[in-house]
């Protein structure tokens, strides 16, 4: 999909726009099969199939503050990808503020389940699928990872989610989170979805195998928040990795772990087959 067929989105900060600017030049010419499974123009997927495919599938949701971001953003670490046996999926969601949680996530929840349901003719084992993202997509996929209360309204298997291997995510909402302002994607504060949100709120059934991965310079809430979550998985008997990518901050860390052979990408590989 083009992106100026897309809605208008908030307004970018100047950081924000050389964030999608930077992305986007990445991804240009990087092209996949895209499918709606849902009216809304967000609600789509860019699907590329791995060249000689073991099996193995990895969703990838954007970040931009549960405001901005196009699936296109991310097409670039399918290059990552696709040589090593891995189908690789860039996947949309509703935005805020016109949609609020659980909107987008449960996007999220709609492109994992086109994924169980179609990957298998492309060569993908609905049964290997894993999930990533960075910063909100970070949170949307721990958060699929982590609850077990909405699998069976898909259709799904519970353990649909082989593990998560999300990047410089928010995994906790709330006084303690160290967010400096309330994510308008949360709506009003009367649904208490600081609660609902909160991966760290999902932990009392072991949790799919997890690589937690955040920048060295990332923002220090961020960094705060990866530590609590790995403890806190690991308490729940989660099986649980973690990395520091050297020199990055919340944006590079993005554009770092998507070049092809980058160390996040090699690590993913060698992980996701461990688990298998």
């Amino acid at each position: 999909m083009r992106i100026e067929d897309y809605p208008e989105q908030e307004p970018f900060s100047e950081i924000g726009r050389r964030y999608a600017d930077e992305t986007l030049s990445r991804s240009e010419g990087v092209a996949g099969i895209e499918f709606g499974f849902g009216l809304d123009p967000h609600q789509g997927l860019l699907l590329f199939p791995a060249a000689k495919p073991d099996g193995r599938v990895l969703i990838f949701w954007f970040g931009g503050g549960w405001t901005n971001g196009y699936k296109e953003s991310m097409a670039f670490y399918s290059k990552a990808f696709v040589d090593r046996g891995i189908s690789f999926i860039t996947a949309g969601y509703r935005l805020a503020p016109q949609t609020v949680f659980p909107g987008g996530w449960s996007d999220a929840a709609m492109a994992l389940a086109w994924t169980f349901n179609n990957i298998e003719r492309y060569g993908g084992d609905p049964s290997q699928i894993f999930v990533s993202g960075h910063s909100a997509g970070g949170h949307y996929s721990s958060l699929l990872a982590v609850r077990r209360d909405w699998q069976k309204s898909y259709n799904l298997p519970q353990e649909v989610v082989r593990g998560a291997l999300p990047i410089s995510g928010t995994y906790e909402f709330g006084r303690a989170s160290g967010l400096s302002m309330r994510p308008r994607f949360l709506g009003p504060e009367h649904l208490q979805n600081e609660v609902h949100a909160s991966p760290m709120n999902y932990l009392h059934i072991a949790p799919p195998p997890m690589l937690v991965t955040h920048g060295e310079n990332d923002f220090p809430h961020l960094i705060r928040q990866a530590k609590r979550f790995s403890k806190a998985l690991k308490s729940a008997n989660g099986d649980v990795e973690t990395l520091v990518i050297p020199d990055q901050d919340h944006f590079s860390v993005c554009y770092a772990c998507g070049e092809k052979g980058s160390l996040w990408s090699e690590r993913a590989d060698l992980w996701m087959k461990d688990q298998l």
